[in-house]
């Protein structure tokens, strides 16, 4: 007889994981299926590992910039790749096993292998034909292997890959995905990354802070195209003071392989085709949802343009199947997949969670120098015809930034003008993925104009930076 559980969550990154947790917190018996590693790419080779690849090019930055603080540093700064490496993935396998104590800790039985939905409430569980890839941490002890399983709700939590545009395939070698990008055995002289994503633009920095030649070629018109367009602006001119070369409203068409070299065919906005000739090739071109081969279409759960349809619980068009995460579409961020998780299993639960708007969920590019946002860009919000206020204020006009020589650095929030409602807030300097949080926190309690003056910031902080900007937007800021 098959193993029955109240849920049954297929994946275990970070929506599996966290759903799995918050199910067990409310007394469903919960069990997640995972092919390949406990906490998913994120944890294994996205947002942790590649934060650790950033750290040590942001202290090689700082190493050769001592002399800017005072510091004498004796001789030529030298990165060591293997050692680099070995840390981001040291990290990495201890995020994964981390997820592994959770699991025991809250009793969630761990499936190993591939699910596939046969029935609404059914799923089987073959062996893994999934090639694994380090870090490879022992499963924990209370895991399970192949057979059927049932469950009143099943949960679909498979994430997404990397995209691959036809003829440029990712080989592993010459043309790169994120995964081969993280551990590279030798350190590229040249590089060229396709597209200025997130993801596109963190190894754009972390290689070019490592002495590499890098150029980026995107499609649209701004870098990271998703930001607000003077905060893009901003950024590009820092990256470019850095030596990252951009070529924008361009795309590869083309690539031809030597023997430890690419040639990218790049058509121009003019429609001329320029060739660049590098090491290696990245390609960041954005990633597709794990759909396939989990039985969506024999059970009849609804797919659109390639993600699986849901409502505002994650449910989909089968009852007793959701779907939460990367599958479940944009925004594609660890963060979204965690909270659609603990909104799914509420629901389930009987509880009345809030759907999740995802106007509010906040984004974060950890490069140098940092970029993040939520809510409205100024573009957007002219398109909705909303009448607004904007403000503005620059790291070069705070003192803690200027204490910490990182002076360059833009706030910008955008309020409308009638309610002094927060639209949105897009920030680019040091540390502005740590102090995003402010203004969701604001967003979340419809925090307006007056409660945001009326905070008393600390001084000398870069947070101070987000009150001036607000003061701004009102014709009030002190210090500019």
């Amino acid at each position: 007889m098959a193993e029955s559980y109240d849920v049954i969550i297929i994946g275990a990154g970070p929506g599996g994981y966290v759903a799995a947790i918050r199910a067990a917190q409310l007394g469903l018996k919960t069990a997640v299926v995972e092919r390949e590693h406990l906490a998913g790419i994120c944890s294994n080779w996205g947002c942790i590992p590649t934060k650790a690849l950033l750290r040590s090019a942001e202290i090689m930055h700082y190493a050769e910039h001592a002399t800017d603080y005072g510091l004498k540093i004796e001789g030529k700064v030298t990165p060591d790749l293997a050692a680099i490496v070995a840390r981001s993935r040291g990290i990495a396998a201890r995020m994964n096993g981390g997820v592994g104590i959770l699991m025991k800790k809250n009793k969630v039985d761990v499936i190993w292998g591939e699910a596939k939905i046969t029935k609404p409430n059914e799923i089987v569980v073959s062996k893994t034909t999934k090639k694994p890839m380090e870090p490879q941490v022992p499963p924990p002890k209370n895991t399970k292997g192949e057979g059927t399983y049932t469950a009143k709700h099943i949960i679909i939590a498979t994430g997404a890959r990397p995209r691959a545009l036809p003829g440029i395939e990712p080989d592993g070698k010459l043309i790169w995905t994120y995964f081969e990008a993280m551990s590279p055995k030798e350190m590229p002289k040249s590089l060229i990354v396709m597209g200025s994503g997130a993801i596109g633009i963190e190894f754009a920095s972390f290689y070019r802070t490592m002495g590499v030649d890098v150029t980026v070629v995107e499609l649209m018109a701004n870098v990271m195209p998703v930001e607000d367009a003077e905060i893009s602006k901003f950024a590009q001119k820092r990256f470019e003071k850095q030596g990252i070369k951009f070529l924008l409203e361009a795309k590869v068409t083309k690539v031809e392989k030597g023997a430890n070299s690419v040639t990218a065919h790049v058509e121009l906005k003019d429609g001329k085709v320029e060739k660049l000739t590098a090491d290696r090739l990245i390609s960041a071109v954005g990633v597709q949802a794990n759909i396939e081969t989990i039985g969506l279409e024999a059970v009849g759960v609804a797919t659109e343009r390639g993600i699986v349809k849901i409502d505002e619980y994650c449910r989909t068009s089968v009852p007793g199947i959701y779907a939460i995460g990367d599958v479940a579409g944009p925004p594609m961020l660890a963060h979204k997949a965690e909270h659609e998780g603990v909104v799914c299993v509420e629901k389930i639960a009987g509880l009345h969670p809030h759907p999740l708007d995802r106007l509010l969920v906040p984004g974060c590019t950890y490069c140098n120098p940092q970029v993040a946002s939520v809510g409205l860009t100024e573009a957007k919000a002219k398109e909705k015809g909303l009448d607004i206020r904007v403000g503005r204020f620059p790291f070069v006009a705070n003192g803690k930034a200027v204490a910490l020589d990182e002076d360059q650095g833009l706030v910008k929030t955008i309020f409308d003008k009638k309610t002094g409602q927060l639209l949105g807030a897009h920030m680019v300097g040091a540390e502005v993925t740590e102090l995003i949080q402010g203004f969701v926190v604001a967003m979340n309690l419809e925090t307006t104009e007056a409660e945001l003056m009326h905070a008393i910031f600390p001084h000398p902080t870069l947070s101070e930076t987000m009150k001036e900007s607000v003061l701004d937007a009102y014709g009030q800021a002190l210090n500019i």
